[in-house]
């Protein structure tokens, strides 16, 4: 049917079914999911609690903490820098020839750190070990402090880009050289590089507290031993700081998807380099996104409090799904379910509307 204007009534009992199967099985209050079709927003829908306390309904304009689905947008913002001519990937980032030059930690650097390039900081290839990531440490210490803590007490346990290890301090550097190129603050660069050629205005860095919380921010709920508002997540900016709704995060999977369907922010060659896999062992893991032979694309993430996940198919759909709480006691399990999750919905639906919620 040409113009269909919806999913059918059957398509639409499975995702309900499957999403309260899935938020039932991880005691999630609510979620939120928006499905993509060639380019176009086919579905998008809010499913159970915004505030655990009062049961408000989520809404699809409701924002979520999205973790580590951050990185991907970090991502784009180096990729559009190196178009405009203020970045390469072989970039060096500390030290006295490096982007950051000598601004953090204490001189002489520990031997290989000023060999670090920005494509090491995307790939994770940086040389320091996921042990010894910061980010979830040292509350105390502003983002300056910590950079410089980590500098100052780490060594690099490889040389840069042998190994991979996923780190998400590597992306708060990279929200460093952002700012140190642009001369914006992080937020501010990212916007206007990236969430402003979208057409994204409601996307925020998260709040520590629960007073810090936006008008149309979910709220979180805790299962396990630390709260979502004791997590200094401000902190984490550039590789899991941002909230943003589904809708959104689709707005941005369109623009960067290397489809003909809309057009894209960076170049076919860009985004080919941008998703080529890290040499530096078999992870699938490119410049800020996860990879497979198969074509697909996507990242995940979750602190405590949230879970997230935003994919690109090979065969053009696309998907963001984000909860408010998160199943510490059975946390590989859920990572499991919430990545097979809307695999299982696509997989069954064979007759895709024509219409465009963007």
């Amino acid at each position: 049917m040409l113009n269909k204007p919806s999913l059918s009534d059957g398509d639409e009992t499975l995702i309900h079914s499957t999403v309260m199967g899935f938020m039932t099985r991880h005691g999630v209050p609510g979620a939120s999911v928006a499905l993509t079709d060639q380019g176009r927003l086919v579905f998008v829908r809010g499913y159970g609690a915004s505030d655990p306390a009062t049961n408000e309904p989520v809404t699809p304009g409701h924002l979520f903490r999205i973790a580590s689905v951050s990185k991907p947008i970090t991502a784009v913002a180096v990729f559009r820098l190196i178009e405009l001519g203020q970045l390469r990937l072989s970039d060096g980032v500390l030290g006295s020839a490096g982007i950051l030059g000598t601004r953090f930690g204490t001189q002489p650097y520990r031997p290989g750190i000023d060999q670090i390039t920005v494509q090491h900081l995307l790939e994770h290839t940086s040389g320091w070990t996921r042990s010894q990531d910061p980010m979830f440490q040292h509350l105390e210490l502003t983002q300056g402090q910590l950079i410089d803590r980590m500098l100052d007490a780490e060594p690099l346990m490889h040389m840069p880009g042998t190994t991979f290890e996923y780190l998400n301090f590597g992306y708060c550097l990279l929200g460093r050289v952002i700012e140190a190129v642009t001369g914006l603050p992080y937020t501010d660069a990212v916007r206007r590089h990236v969430l402003s050629r979208c057409g994204i205005t409601d996307m925020h860095i998260a709040g520590d507290t629960l007073a810090d919380r936006r008008i149309n921010e979910v709220i979180y709920l805790q299962q396990g031993a630390v709260s979502p508002y004791g997590i200094r997540i401000s902190r984490m900016d550039a590789h899991g700081g941002w909230t943003a709704s589904p809708t959104d995060l689709m707005r941005f999977l369109v623009r960067v998807d290397g489809f003909p369907t809309k057009p894209d922010l960076l170049s076919a060659g860009s985004i080919t380099t941008m998703c080529t896999p890290t040499t530096a062992g078999a992870s699938g893991y490119a410049k800020g996104w996860a990879t497979n032979a198969a074509g697909n694309r996507w990242h995940a993430g979750d602190v405590p409090g949230t879970a997230s996940v935003m994919v690109r198919t090979s065969s053009g759909k696309g998907w963001a799904v984000l909860v408010n709480t998160r199943n510490d006691a059975e946390l590989d399990t859920m990572r499991t379910d919430l990545d097979s999750l809307m695999w299982t919905i696509v997989d069954h639906i064979s007759d895709w509307p024509a219409v465009d919620l963007f």
